[in-house]
Parts: C-alpha cells; structure tokens; sequence
C-alpha cells in the first residue's frame, strides 16, 4: 500500500503476522433493517474503483475518466489519515462527480490496542464504544460538509491486527458496532474496510451480526478483479451489491498525462450520494 495508512511495508508485515491463512467463516447474512420511508435508496457501483492516499486535482480526475476505472475512493477524515487533502473540498466533490465519478468515502478511525504500528488515535477495551461514537459523528459532519448526504455509506478503515488477542478482538467490535450505530443514527450507512486475514475476517465471522456494518471492503492483494471468486466467508454475507475487494496496491499508473499511484479494487457496493 502505498501512504494511505501504514507503509506498504509495514502493512505486509502486520498481514502476515495476524495470520495470511483464511478459513471461511460460519455467520449468517443479515443486515440491520432500514424504513423504507426514512432511508434514501442507496446508489451502488458495480465496476472498478481506485484510491489514492491524496484525493487528485480536478484536471487530473478529468483525464483519468477513460473507462477503466469509474468510482473513486477519498478520505473524508480522521486522526489516523495518512495524507493531507488540499483538493478535497465541497466543490470538488461536486464537479468530479458531475463528471461522472463516483465517490468512495473512507474514514480511517481509532485503531486497536494491540495493532503495533504507531497511530494518532488508539481506542482502548474501555473506551472503545465511546470513541466509536465519536469517529462516527466526525465522520458525519466530515461527509456532510463534502456534499454526501444522509444515504451514504462511510467506509471505516481497520488496518491489521492480531484476531486471536480476544481482549482485542472484541474491543475491535465494540468499537466497530457503536461506530454503525451512531452512523444509522444520521443516516449514513455502515461500511467497513479491512484485511481478509485479520479486521475483515473479524467482521465477516463474527457470531453476532447485531450492528455491524452491512457493506464490507476485503483487502486480499491476489490481483483478481472479483468480488466473488476469490470471497472467502460465508457466501450468503454481504450479497446484493455490499462487497468490495481491493485487489491490487501500489499500482502506478498515468491516464491523460497524468501520473497517480493507486490501488485498484473491484467494486458492487454503495457509493456516496452527491448534493
């Protein structure tokens, strides 16, 4: 990965250590109801997506929208965001997406007690659901000031860390389920991104579904361009449009004159909606 979150080396190394083998999980589909008269239809994308650890120019967006790619996602907030985000204004938002793009919010929140790269903002077995709610409603004034309205998902970052530390786990999830919660609070939809060897396989097969986000980002860097062939849970989670797979990282590319280092992800998920 390139400066996103951790370096790509560290994240390499934080993958292998919780455990590169994945086992399919045993939970049950289910995703919290939401009132049809209360709720916005959510707009999904099926297709491919690229982020990038700095949002890129308004010129640059434009060249880019050749085809190959056409949903971005941008981060949106948080103390643990590796990168400034000088383009990434109201009014950006809004003329990239008239140019067609659709937008990716990612919020990279609190990270675990036993995560061991250094970050900004930790949450503790304590405080967990505290700082949950609070990253969340950060989160929601962040996309709002951005232009994505109430229907929107917000995808929280979760980088690797050791799933067999059950203190730790289960803070992770704690923390995860008051972060959705005070996101469906707002009406912003629950998203979540995280390594299929580690904080993805935590949600993915936890037993208890109560308050976990309905739409999940796996990272698995096979560079298969599936959500589907390579999912490696319960098949009946996360159907109908709620899956994303970051398949490849570091990929340097140039569209348009233009030159970004990205990574791709196959997307069927959510996307922001725009106004």
């Amino acid at each position: 990965m390139s400066r996103h979150r951790l370096s790509r080396k560290s994240r390499y190394i934080a993958w292998a250590t919780a455990g590169a083998a994945v086992v399919a999980g045993a939970g049950i589909a289910a995703q919290t109801s939401m009132a049809a008269t209360t709720w916005p239809a959510q707009k999904t994308y099926t297709g491919r997506a690229f982020d990038a650890c700095t949002a890129p120019s308004l010129a640059a967006m434009k060249a880019w929208k050749t085809g190959f790619y056409g949903a971005a996602a941008v981060y949106i907030g948080g103390k643990n965001r590796g990168c400034n985000q000088p383009n990434l204004t109201k009014s950006w938002v809004k003329s990239v997406s008239s140019a067609d793009w659709k937008l990716i919010p990612l919020y990279v929140g609190a990270q675990p007690p036993c995560q061991t790269s250094a970050n900004p903002e930790k949450f503790t077995p304590a405080s967990a659901a505290a700082v949950g709610a609070s990253n969340a409603k950060d989160a929601v004034a962040k996309a709002s000031a951005l232009g994505m309205k109430t229907g929107s998902p917000v995808y929280l970052d979760m980088e690797p860390y050791d799933i067999t530390n059950k203190a730790c786990n289960d803070a992770v999830l704690t923390y995860v389920r008051s972060f959705t919660r005070t996101l469906r609070a707002s009406t912003y939809r629950g998203g979540y991104y995280g390594f299929s060897s580690s904080s993805a396989k935590a949600v993915a097969t936890a037993t208890d579904r109560t308050d976990l986000p309905g739409n999940l980002w796996y990272a698995l860097w096979d560079k298969k361009n599936t959500t589907t062939a390579d999912w490696p849970w319960d098949p009946k989670l996360y159907t109908g449009h709620s899956r994303a797979h970051q398949y490849m990282v570091n990929s340097k590319e140039t569209r348009g004159g233009y030159t970004i280092t990205v990574d791709r992800n196959a997307w069927d998920a959510p996307v922001a909606l725009i106004g």
